[in-house]
């Protein structure tokens, strides 16, 4: 079995929102009860919240993801440092989007089809294909970056109409970026979360590089990145053939 990264999921929104309901009942109702806590209390608590803000724990895992999100990350830290908060989100997004359209630019391409192009392409095409009732296959199509990911998010909310054995096809994903194998990876964790397998296909070599820099399979399990839909159709019929009868899991709530 593949070796699970850690993932935090003891903060959900309902968490946000009892937060901010304590905090307005405070300033309604004990605002001068508030006004006796020593400053230096007050002074520990931002500090704690300022350092759990950091997310220190994600920052080796970024630093695997390729040297565009390094720079993003650490010219949004440097401003957070050197000017004030609101400039660094200003400068990180207006960087994260010159990035997301240079990734994009150079997803174009023009090649020469030749016959050996053709006779590999067999191995990706599903219309000759018999795709088993155990195996539910999904594809990305486009740049998978930062602001695409709610579309797998979507695709979460279904998961109980999923069969055992979900395909994600990333034949068509010309692009990925950080949020996007995040996106990815939280996909993986709801289907597990269910006792479904996670099989992926195809990447191109963009989003292939990222995986691998990221250890990516490290977390579904080196046996279940496939070349092609032909190996993950192979693949998906030997786990069905190993497992016993399938019983799907109770889903946990949403984070």
């Amino acid at each position: 079995a593949p070796n699970q990264l850690p993932r935090r999921t003891d903060i959900t929104p309902i968490a946000g929102m009892i937060h901010a309901c304590t905090l307005l009942l405070i300033l309604l109702f004990a605002a001068k009860l508030a006004g006796l806590v020593p400053m230096a209390v007050l002074g520990s608590i931002l500090l704690v919240v300022a350092y759990n803000m950091g997310e220190w724990r994600e920052i080796p895992e970024l630093w695997k993801h390729g040297w565009t999100d390094r720079i993003v990350w650490v010219w949004t830290f440097a401003l957070t440092v050197l000017a004030d908060l609101t400039v660094a989100v200003e400068a990180g997004m207006i960087i994260a989007a010159l990035m997301f359209i240079r990734r994009v630019t150079a997803t174009t391409t023009v090649s020469r089809v030749t016959h050996d192009y053709v006779r590999r392409g067999r191995q990706h095409i599903l219309q000759d294909k018999d795709i088993p009732g155990y195996v539910t296959i999904l594809r990305i199509h486009g740049p998978f970056l930062f602001g695409a990911t709610d579309k797998l998010t979507a695709q979460a909310e279904h998961i109980a109409e999923f069969a055992p054995i979900v395909v994600l096809r990333l034949r068509n994903m010309t692009a990925l970026d950080g949020t996007g194998l995040r996106a990815i990876q939280d996909f993986s964790d709801s289907l597990s979360a269910t006792g479904r397998t996670l099989l992926l296909c195809g990447a191109l070599p963009q989003p292939a590089s990222l995986m691998n820099q990221a250890e990516f399979h490290r977390h579904v399990g080196a046996e279940n990145i496939l070349p092609h839909v032909d190996g993950a159709l192979k693949r998906a019929a030997e786990i069905w053939a190993t497992q016993g009868p399938w019983q799907p899991s109770q889903a946990p709530p949403a984070a």
